[in-house]
C-alpha cells in the first residue's frame, strides 16, 4: 500500500520548513503569497490532504467549510464546482448543505449548523439575516453572503450586469441596424429589469428606432408568438431576446414566415445553452462564468476565515459569443 504523503514530504518538495506548511493550512499570518503558492503546488503534486482531526485538536480549527444552498436554487452546479476547487486548493474540505426555501427556516437551520461547531465558515448564495452575517472569528465561524440570488431565487448581484446588451446592440448598429425589438424576461427578476433598462438607454443614446419592448417570460413560446404576430411587411430588424430559449422560439417563427436570418431578422440570446452553437444560424449569446463567481466567493470566505485581505475582484464574468445570427440587414 502506498504511504500517505505527510506535511514533511510537502515541506521537502516545496523547500520550506514543516512549520511553514502548517502555517499555510491553518491560515496563520506571515507566509508570503509566493511561499504559500509553492506549498499548495507541492501539496497538489503529492496529493497531500491534511489530517483534519489532528488539526482540530491542535488549533481548534476543523478545516471544514460549508456552502449552504436552498434546494430550489437554479443552476447551482457551476458555482458549486468553482467554490469546491477553491476550497480544496486552500486545503479545506467543503460540504454542500441544502436548506429550506423559506427564509426564516433557512436562517434557523444555519444557526443550528453554526452551533454545531463543525465548520470554520459558511458561504451562502442567498440572503441571510444580518445577525448571522455579523458573526466574527471571536463569536463563531465566519458567514459570508455572496449576492448571487435573492429570496425568490432570482439572479441578483453580478448576475444582473447588463453591459453585454449594450455591446451587442452597438455591434448590430455597426452592421447597419437601426430598428430593434426587445422581449424582456419577467420584470420581477432584477436581471430582466437591468437588461431592459440597458436596452432603452442604448436606444436613446444612439437614436435608434425601437419597434417595441414586450414583457415576456423565459420560454421559447413567447419568442415564437411575438415574431409570429409581427406585421406581414415588417422591415428588417434586430431582436434582443432575454435568453436563448426565447431567441430559439423567435428563430423558429422567422423560419416559418420565410424570413432570412440575419438578413430579415438578426437575433441575440443570453446564457449560451448547449444547443445554441448548433442552430442554423448559430446563435449569438452571452456566457455567464458562474464557476468564476463561485471560486471568487469561496476565496473571499477563506480570506475572512484566515483574517487575510479580501482577494481582488474576479475577471470577466460575462462574455459575448459572436455567431451567425447577427449580420447586416437586407436592403
Amino acid at each position: 500500500m502506498q504511504k500517505r504523503p505527510t506535511s514533511r514530504d510537502v515541506a521537502r518538495l516545496a523547500g520550506v520548513s514543516q512549520s511553514t506548511v502548517s502555517f499555510v493550512y491553518t491560515g496563520r499570518d506571515g507566509v508570503a503569497p509566493a511561499t504559500r503558492e509553492r506549498v499548495l503546488q507541492a501539496a497538489s503534486e503529492l496529493n497531500y490532504r491534511p489530517n483534519l482531526a489532528a488539526r482540530a485538536m491542535r488549533t481548534q480549527r476543523t478545516g471544514r467549510l460549508a456552502v449552504v444552498f436552498p434546494v430550489s436554487a437554479p443552476n447551482p452546479l457551476s458555482m458549486l464546482r468553482g467554490a469546491t476547487l477553491a476550497a480544496e486548493k486552500a486545503g479545506y474540505v467543503l460540504e454542500i448543505l441544502s436548506l429550506p426555501d423559506n427564509r426564516d427556516e433557512r436562517a434557523e437551520r444555519v444557526e443550528e449548523l453554526i452551533d454545531g461547531g463543525q465548520y470554520e465558515g459558511f458561504l451562502s448564495f442567498t440572503p441571510l439575516p444580518q445577525r448571522i452575517l455579523n458573526l466574527s472569528r471571536e463569536a463563531g465561524p465566519v458567514v459570508l453572503w455572496a449576492s448571487a440570488f435573492d429570496d425568490e431565487m432570482h439572479a441578483t448581484g453580478v448576475f444582473t450586469e447588463a453591459q453585454p446588451i449594450v455591446v451587442m446592440m452597438e455591434r448590430l448598429v455597426e452592421l447597419g441596424h437601426r430598428r430593434f425589438l426587445h422581449i424582456t424576461g419577467p420584470l420581477d427578476f432584477p436581471s430582466a429589469v437591468a437588461r431592459r433598462d440597458a436596452y432603452l438607454a442604448t436606444v436613446e443614446r444612439l437614436g435608434l428606432d425601437s419597434i417595441a419592448v414586450i414583457e415576456g417570460d423565459w420560454t421559447s413560446e413567447v419568442g415564437l408568438e411575438v415574431v409570429r404576430s409581427l406585421p406581414e411587411k415588417t422591415a428588417p430588424f434586430a431582436l434582443i431576446a432575454p435568453n436563448d430559449s426565447v431567441a430559439i422560439g423567435a428563430m423558429r417563427a422567422a423560419r416559418l414566415r420565410g424570413w432570412s436570418m440575419p438578413g430579415d431578422m438578426s437575433v441575440t440570446g443570453w446564457d449560451d445553452i448547449g444547443t445554441s452553437a448548433f442552430l442554423v444560424p448559430s446563435l449569438t449569446s452571452v456566457v455567464q462564468d458562474r464557476a468564476l463567481v463561485g471560486e471568487h466567493s469561496m476565496r473571499r470566505l477563506i480570506a475572512a476565515v484566515r483574517g487575510e485581505e479580501e482577494p481582488e475582484k474576479p475577471g470577466e464574468v460575462h462574455r459575448v459569443v459572436w455567431r451567425e445570427s447577427i449580420g447586416a440587414p437586407s436592403s
